[in-house]
Parts: C-alpha cells; structure tokens; sequence
C-alpha cells in the first residue's frame, strides 16, 4: 500500500530524481566509521551549493550546516542523519552498487543523507520561518559511537538547539507510513565478554585439569536465568551471547574459554540489574567447577527515549505529510540501538521511522541484498520541510 502523495511538498516531487541520483552516488561509495571522507564532502559541497553556513571537521567527518529563517529571530533545531555504512559485502548488483569491496549501506544511511538534504535544498529557497535549522551529519553510528563524539567535542555548545530530531528508514512499513511514540524507541547496547579460566590438560585425562569449555557451556545456561528470574516480566531485556570460542586441536582441553555477547535494555535500573547480576552469575557459575571468570562490561548506547512534546509536534509535522490515519502511535520499540541516544540525553527531541516499504528479497536492514527504497524519499523530505515549519512557524 502507498498513500497518496497530494500531501508531499511540491519540490519533493520535482525534485526527486536528483535526489534519486544524489542516493545512489552515495550508496555506490560507502565509507564506514570516522572514515567517511568522500561521504562527508560530497555532503558538504552540496549544503554550500545551497548557500548554508557549513562547518566540517566535528567527531573527524561530522557535518552541520546552519540555515537561519527569513522571519527573525525564534528557536533552534537540528535535524540529524547518519552517514556511515557497514562491513558487509554487497550483493544487490544494482548498477549503482558498492564501488568499495567489502562495504556497504546496508542500513540505508544513504537515504537519511539524501533526505536530509533534500530537505536542506527546498528549505534555502524560501527559508519563511522564525529561527534556526542546524542540519547536522554524524559519522559513525554503527557500532562506534559518533553521536557520542559529536556531542563530547562540543556539538550543541556550538550549536545550541532547543532540540534535535532524528529519523530513520524501517523496512516491513508501508511507504507513506511512519511511527513514533514518546518514551522508549530503541534499546541500549552493551557489550560483554566473559572469559573463564580453567587448567588445560590431554583430553583423555579430564580429572587433571579444570575445564573452561564444560564451564561456559553452564555460565551460557546461566545467563539466560536473569532475564526469566531476575527481571520483571512486564519491563524487558535481552541478553545474547554471540560468541564462543576455545582451544586448537583435538585431544586438549585448553586454559581458557572466551564468551562474548550482547544485552538490549529500556531501563537505566533495568541495565543497571542486568550488569550487576551478569558478573555475579558469570563469577558463581565458574567457580562451581572450580574455574575462575573474568568479565568486561562496557556500555556502549543508552537507550533512545522520546520526549513527549517533541514527539507531538512530530506527530503533527508527519500527519500534514502522510495523514494522521498513516501513522502509529504505539509501535514496538525495537530492541536495536541507536546513537542518536546521545542527543536526546542532551536535548530533548524525537526519533521516527519513516515507512520503507516489503521486506521481499531479503530487504532487511544489515543484509547484503538490501537497498533503501527511493520511493521513500519525497516522504522524507516532505516529513523535514514540515517539521520545520511546525517547530519554527512564527
């Protein structure tokens, strides 16, 4: 299903096949964390082609252009999209294809980038509100924290934004659709590695040594017992080891045993008792079968929480776009994370989803056949301008 585009911002329109060609250009040359060189000039060569104050350099590759209303002076935003890909060998063989072996978008940054600016584009030629846009460009976001370091190397100190917004393409969702709720949207990301130290010994001789691989395969049966004992059933956690590995060969049982995974939470109390309990269960659990562990714990993204009266002033940008009666109000959150978690610790704001149509072909995101949709582009940008104007109208 599409809903029908009457409510799509005219320039959207007309303009879509260059923003169509500006998507594929950058799908075909993806760069991943702080190494988004190519990605990060061709971004800001297109906001000073639009007449913004633009300043580069921030979090390594980081952009932000700033567009100042023609109505006075009013409050600040920003507006921030992705720009990084992932590690992943593409297998679309689209003709704008991965140009960089080994690398590719796969979550559909290069959309967020095209929208985003779009959007920039349509807002210089008749910039009519009261305020300030900052249109901001994050590098890293897979994995290694971006949003983080825009924020610690001083992003709304020079930017001081009344409040910041984020947005993000969702697979399984009707073009024309979109999704968002106060509160809780993405989970937080830690990460954990548990190492268990036992006493190597020939393999036929057991009872010698200390067995670190029998005690990980207990420390695994182990941890899933916090979240069916420890935590509430009616709030959520995840805890999914990832990894496992130990010993060389085939007759040695070896010194130790490495476990390594992940846990998703909602809840600042409900990380904080997974943490605690984690080590606890890792720490008791080995030194049953007289082995010893050693866990890291690192936490990575908080979780990505909305905050009520930007997420209605979302809400009433995006129902002038796809209609009220094309948009949830209660999705799911999704037990993804999302660095944008950064800003929103530091500003208030909200973060959407943006309908990007079937999942048909394996069109998931992190898959080596996905491409994002370009008929969500209009939609995006559209869904921009209008939040724009709701936030900024004088």
């Amino acid at each position: 299903m599409t809903v029908s585009i009457a409510s799509l911002h005219p320039r959207a329109t007309q303009f879509v096949d260059e923003f169509t060609t500006w998507r594929h250009h950058l799908h075909a040359h993806p760069e991943t964390a702080f190494a988004e060189n190519l990605t990060s000039a061709f971004v800001a060569q297109k906001l000073q082609s639009f007449g913004l104050e633009v300043k580069t350099g921030i979090a390594k590759t980081g952009v932000v252009a700033t567009l100042h209303g023609n109505k006075g002076a009013g409050k600040r935003i920003g507006l921030r999209a992705d720009m990084d890909a992932l590690d992943i060998h593409e297998t679309t063989n689209l003709p704008y294809a991965s140009k960089h072996p080994g690398k590719m978008h796969a979550c559909g940054h290069d959309g967020h980038m095209t929208m985003l600016l779009g959007a920039a584009k349509i807002l210089a030629e008749a910039p009519d509100f009261a305020g300030t846009v900052d249109f901001i460009f994050q590098p890293a976001e897979e994995n290694e924290g971006g949003g983080r370091e825009m924020v610690n190397e001083g992003l709304f100190d020079s930017h001081p934004v009344d409040a910041v917004y984020g947005m993000h393409n969702w697979p399984g969702r009707d073009i024309g659709t979109m999704a968002m709720k106060p509160g809780p949207m993405m989970a937080s990301y830690d990460i954990f590695e548990i190492i268990i130290d036992g006493r190597g010994c020939h393999a036929a001789m057991p009872h010698l040594g200390r067995d670190p691989i029998t005690t990980a395969g207990q420390v695994l049966l182990a941890l899933q017992t916090i979240t069916a004992r420890n935590v509430n059933p009616l709030q959520s956690a995840v805890i999914s080891p990832t990894q496992l590995f130990a010993g060389d060969t085939w007759n040695v049982i070896p010194d130790t045993a490495t476990i390594r995974g992940t846990v998703r939470t909602f809840a600042p109390d409900i990380q904080d008792l997974v943490e605690a309990r984690l080590k606890t269960v890792a720490d008791a659990t080995a030194k049953a079968f007289d082995c010893t562990a050693r866990v890291m714990y690192q936490r990575r993204y908080p979780a990505t929480i909305n905050s009520d009266a930007e997420t209605g002033i979302a809400h009433a940008a995006a129902a002038k776009v796809v209609g009220a009666a094309n948009i949830d109000t209660n999705p799911e959150p999704s037990m993804a994370s999302e660095d944008f978690a950064f800003m929103l610790n530091e500003k208030p704001g909200s973060y959407v989803w943006l309908g990007n149509g079937p999942t048909d072909g394996n069109c998931l995101l992190h898959n080596a056949a996905y491409d994002f949709n370009d008929a969500a582009i209009p939609y995006g940008v559209s869904y921009w301008i209008s939040l724009v104007m709701e936030c900024l109208s004088d």
